[in-house]
């Protein structure tokens, strides 16, 4: 008997790219310009590839919505300067609590080394912004 077509093999991986069980912060947000609030959240990775990423999520997505998210990267660069990862894409499939998404594009941003701290609601109103 001949040997079997090993893309029939419902255990063998049929991705075309490697994936890497990278787990970080993700912020994402759907983009959808019809939307009077735009639908976002935070989570994090569960695994991400060159072509796409899985991530939590705090509800479900719809496949076929466009997508950014933007990963706390592990990596930095020289002088310890931190990056982040960002990433527009479609949603492929999405659960309950996860969604995967096709890279479109992509780049490298850097972050700040420390969140800027809150601004408390009630003296939001009293800060003073200088314009020159």
């Amino acid at each position: 008997m001949a040997d079997k077509d090993p893309r029939l093999d419902p255990a063998a991986e049929r991705r075309a790219s490697r994936r890497f069980a990278i787990e970080q912060e993700v912020s994402y947000k759907v983009l959808d310009h019809r939307a009077a609030v735009p639908e976002c959240g935070a989570g994090k990775t569960l695994d991400i590839s060159s072509k796409g990423v899985l991530f939590e999520t705090v509800e479900r997505l719809r496949p076929g919505k466009r997508v950014e998210v933007s990963v706390n990267w592990p990596a930095q660069l020289e002088g310890g300067c931190p990056l982040k990862f960002v990433a527009v894409g479609r949603v492929v499939r999405a659960d309950e609590t996860r969604a995967a998404m096709h890279i479109e594009q992509h780049e490298f941003r850097t972050r700040r080394n420390k969140e800027l701290p809150a601004i408390e609601p009630e003296r939001l109103s009293r800060v003073r912004v200088p314009y020159y």
